[in-house]
């Protein structure tokens, strides 16, 4: 989906995060380039507890979604796109049929909604998590347990260091070992055991990274920290001593439904043995002695990676550049090819209706990595590249987001094959389909690698069609570029789409 920008800085800012338990919404305004926050809402709506034997979201799970964003909804209205990010997390990664209900969220917010990766929501979570602490050096250890996932970070200050988002969650736990409400101690053993092999994946790592301070984010954290006050075991902080002896507590109620007198809500009572047992496991996994709870989620980090992107200080930038350096990438080559290209998208863009940020954005980007598969093999390159932008992990780019970036590379040479865009929907194909013919166009203008200027050509595009004139002369002095041009009115007139050259 998408919707056209405002061309001044937004008031306001807005984030939604569609965890496997909860939705929450933030609403804040930027004041000198600080969030200040206005609103935030919450509302258990249990998305992953709906995932039936197959992995499809049921109705039911569905209807209890789009309901609360609904109630979403009408804060948000009018506010400009650059302003809102819309997150899905576990539940909607783990989704078969995760598209189909991201189409009818969109209808109902009337905004794009993007399913992030575990290590993308995990880097987002320390990013809130950091801007709420106090400003001090040495690197802190961020814990957060969702439904469906549990994020592991390491940083200091607003970087993360080392990242992981494993697969377990307070939701999957509960249906895993406490389906019943009953707390015993075998169940519980089971569960933190459960735990501890889950985070064997990042044992080893974490722990020699090191860290000065230890600190959780989360509904399941907050819970746990008022149920150690509430008990007088602790001020508030998590130690592995309280811990433990809060594991006693639980097996002797031997039910959730006493969790009540710990001060436990009621919507979290069925959960709480679950996110106990992961945190129980995290402590004794990674040997942590204490551990404080702070306000900051994945919600905040949205916020503040909107305001980078505002503020021209994007992370998508620095995951570009990156990627360019460690796949030996001809930046020159590259930076001609995306001028190339940017000049054509000015021309056909309003004809085309892909003048969007996010168009723009990805086919810029996507000219800058057309050759990063180069590093694996000539041979099919594009298909190496394609599958690099698909596969790796790259901070501050939805899953959407690296998909059209593949689709891009994938399509930027060669045949101009169906199986392109397989698995898109007509929207997406059509629009991936013109930022595509653009990306091959500026390839073969570039082909020569001399890094020319774009040449002065007038571009009139149509349906399916696309009409380049050159300066008198100017492809007669490029007969090699010509033979290029004739090629590619081949390849794209095989799938329905006319190319013709004027000189």
């Amino acid at each position: 989906m998408t919707v056209a920008s405002s061309a001044t800085p937004p008031e306001l800012v807005a984030a939604i995060d569609m965890g496997s338990n909860s939705f929450h919404m933030v609403v804040a305004r930027l004041v000198h380039g600080e969030i200040r926050t206005l609103e935030k809402m919450g509302e258990k709506v249990q998305l992953g507890a709906g995932l039936d034997a197959s992995n499809n979201l049921t109705e039911a799970a569905q209807q209890r979604g789009l309901e609360c964003l609904g109630r979403f909804a009408q804060r948000l209205s009018g506010m400009p796109p650059e302003a809102v990010q819309i997150v899905g997390t576990n539940a909607l990664r783990v989704a078969r049929n995760a598209p189909q209900f991201m189409a009818r969220a969109e209808q109902v917010l009337g905004y794009p909604v993007e399913i992030i990766a575990g290590r993308e929501e995990a880097r987002l979570i320390y990013l809130g998590v950091s801007h709420t602490l106090s400003d001090d050096t040495g690197r802190r250890l961020v814990i957060d347990i969702g439904g469906g996932s549990t994020e592991f970070i390491i940083g200091e200050r607003f970087e993360a260091q080392e990242l992981d988002s494993l697969h377990m969650g307070c939701v999957s736990l509960r249906n895993t070992y406490f389906p019943d409400g009953k707390i015993t101690r075998r169940q519980m053993d089971r569960a933190v055991t459960h735990g501890a092999q889950e985070l064997l994946n990042i044992r080893h790592r974490f722990r020699a990274l090191g860290w000065q301070s230890a600190v959780g984010s989360s509904g399941s954290i907050k819970a746990i920290s008022s149920a150690l006050t509430a008990l007088k075991l602790t001020d508030g902080s998590i130690t592995l001593k309280a811990m433990r002896e809060l594991r006693q507590r639980l097996i002797d109620m031997g039910s959730v439904q006493r969790l009540s007198e710990l001060g436990i809500r009621s919507d979290r009572q069925s959960i709480f043995p679950a996110g106990f047992a992961i945190l129980l496991a995290a402590f004794e996994s990674l040997g942590i002695d204490k551990l404080t709870y702070a306000d900051g989620a994945l919600r905040e980090g949205l916020l503040y990676d909107i305001v980078g992107r505002i503020q021209h200080e994007d992370v998508r930038d620095r995951t570009i550049q990156a990627l360019q350096e460690r796949y030996h990438v001809d930046q020159n080559h590259a930076r001609a090819v995306e001028e190339t290209a940017l000049a054509a998208y000015e021309q056909v863009a309003d004809s085309w209706k892909i003048r969007t940020p996010a168009d723009e954005e990805v086919l810029s980007w996507a000219c800058r990595l057309h050759e990063i598969g180069l590093t694996i093999s000539h041979s099919q390159y594009h298909k190496h590249g394609a599958y690099l932008l698909r596969y790796s992990d790259l901070p501050g780019f939805s899953q959407q987001f690296q998909n059209d970036l593949a689709t891009l590379v994938r399509g930027h040479r060669r045949k101009f094959s169906p199986a392109i865009f397989e698995g898109l929907d007509q929207e997406d194909t059509r629009r991936l389909t013109y930022l595509c013919v653009l990306t091959r166009l500026a390839v073969l203008l570039q082909h020569s690698r001399n890094h020319e200027a774009p040449p002065e050509f007038d571009l009139e595009a149509g349906d399916n069609r696309l009409t380049i004139r050159f300066p008198a002369g100017w492809v007669d002095e490029r007969p090699l570029t010509l033979a290029d041009l004739e090629n590619e009115k081949d390849y794209l007139g095989r799938q329905n789409f006319k190319l013709s050259i004027v000189s």
